[in-house]
């Protein structure tokens, strides 16, 4: 990996390494051993950060990113969330998109990034401002047609070091994948779900499984309820602006945000929706 990250292979080679590991499956010992030479090349450090909020999803059919909301709420509420990756392969709204709504902007260094943290407890990073050489590894999908397991890696980087991480996958496999890393990688706590478009949101219409790691203690499943019924959540999606602000009542969209605040407050150990739903109302 740190090769790869190096650029030193011919791209010929790097290609049938990834597409090698591809075939043969993901294997727990070996994606934590790409993680922790990617961390080393892509590390943020002394950022203090509560919450690893990796969004890497691909999703075609999602619209807004909700969980970008839960995020910032979070963060209004002292939590300290780092938010990286890349939506280069998604069908809805980017998470740059969402934050030029809202009137924010990425991170465009790590300087940046350890400032927006301390004003305002949220920052998002690009991962090509975060690692160049590993979001050029990501690009290689458009290439392959095909993931590879880079994408594992990305969502497993933990640049700062968090104390907690919330992280969606797409297919359910992954799980297992991202749990036993965890472990390996002797992470302090990771919650994982199947979420939508591969993201770290809940969808609140039926009730959703999170698997949950914590150092020391091992592995659980927390059984999360549905939130809303079918005939809430069949809208038209709002401007994501407008809800943030409380100028649309959106009940469907609330309670997906409610849901997903949820998630990185199991994360970190310090409630669940009903913590949840005073966090959004305060924000």
């Amino acid at each position: 990996m740190g090769m790869l990250l190096a650029g030193t292979p011919d791209p010929m080679q790097v290609g049938a390494f990834l597409m090698l590991l591809r075939y043969r499956g993901e294997d727990a010992g070996e994606i934590a051993g790409l993680v922790e030479a990617a961390r080393s090349a892509c590390a943020l450090a002394d950022t203090g950060v509560d919450l690893d909020w990796p969004s890497y999803g691909a999703g075609r059919t999602r619209g807004a990113p909700w969980f970008l909301l839960a995020a910032l709420a979070l963060a209004r509420s002292g939590v300290r969330v780092l938010m990286h990756g890349s939506n280069e392969f998604s069908g809805g709204m980017t998470v740059p998109q969402a934050l030029a709504a809202l009137g924010l902007a990425p991170a465009g260094s790590a300087a940046a990034a350890r400032e927006a943290l301390a004003r305002h407890n949220f920052a998002y990073v690009p991962v090509q401002t975060l690692c160049p050489a590993l979001a050029g590894l990501l690009g290689l999908r458009r290439l392959f047609g095909l993931r590879s397991p880079i994408n594992t890696v990305a969502r497993l980087l933990d640049p700062a070091g968090a104390a907690a991480a919330v992280d969606g996958v797409f297919h359910p496999p992954y799980i297992e994948t991202h749990l036993a890393c965890a472990q390996l990688l002797d992470r302090s706590r990771l919650l994982v779900l199947k979420g939508g478009g591969g993201e770290a949101e809940r969808n609140p219409l039926r009730p959703v499984a999170a698997h949950l790691y914590v150092r020391g203690e091992g592995r659980s499943i927390v059984a999360l309820p549905a939130l809303t019924d079918a005939a809430e959540a069949r809208e038209d999606e709002p401007p994501i602006d407008a809800v943030w602000r409380g100028d649309i009542a959106s009940p469907g969209i609330e309670a997906r945000i409610v849901g997903t605040i949820a998630l990185g407050l199991l994360a970190l150990g310090r409630g669940g929706d009903e913590a949840a739903a005073a966090i959004w109302r305060a924000r």
